[in-house]
């Protein structure tokens, strides 16, 4: 009957929803980074304010050194930050840079893609794979370690490769019917 768990929304909308600035902000970030709608801007807003709020806890004393090194790894391994940075570099992480981070943005900087929209459309119809697998997410997350491993989705024919293994060698061309009668007539002739 379904799974029991409850689906949540990713996203929290933004407070005052009908602000002209906030409008006009988002709307440019969503051409620039060629996202379907602003609910995929609002989701990176909200990992933001989610690791803002978790690196203040650590801040504050409310929650261990172990966390906070935990939360700066995470974001290295995105390359959101460097290696090593401290608590207040954490706090400097925008929703620009999640979205920087995304495959469509990636691999429209790679040039897979001639513009951020094309981007998405040859990632969500399976032209483009990460380290040889074939992803059809715009919005997955890209590691440091396999950004220089997006190119273009080349499947394997397993089967095209058996087929010229056993195929027959072609035999000679028989001749045809005019020729064959040529034949039989110089033979005759003889």
């Amino acid at each position: 009957m379904g799974d029991p768990k409850r689906i949540r929304r990713k996203f929290d909308k933004p407070k005052t929803m009908w602000s002209k600035d906030r409008i006009e902000s988002e709307h440019a970030l969503k051409e620039k980074y060629g996202l379907k709608n602003l609910r995929e801007l609002w989701q990176a807003t909200t990992e933001v304010s989610r690791i803002r709020r978790n690196v203040r806890k650590v801040l504050s004393g409310a929650s261990s050194e172990k966390e906070g090194k935990e939360i700066s790894e995470r974001l290295a391994k995105y390359s959101m930050v460097r290696q090593g940075a401290s608590l207040d570099d954490l706090l400097g992480v925008t929703p620009e840079t999640i979205l920087e981070r995304r495959l469509q943005s990636v691999a429209f900087k790679k040039g897979l893609g001639r513009t951020a929209k094309q981007s998405r459309q040859l990632i969500t119809h399976g032209f483009i794979s990460v380290n040889g697998r074939q992803v059809k997410s715009p919005g997955y997350m890209v590691t440091a370690s396999e950004e220089s491993k997006i190119n273009y989705y080349k499947p394997i024919d397993l089967n095209f490769n058996k087929e010229a293994e056993q195929a027959p060698a072609p035999k000679a061309a028989e001749p045809k019917a005019k020729d064959a009668a040529a034949v039989t007539e110089n033979k005759e002739s003889a």
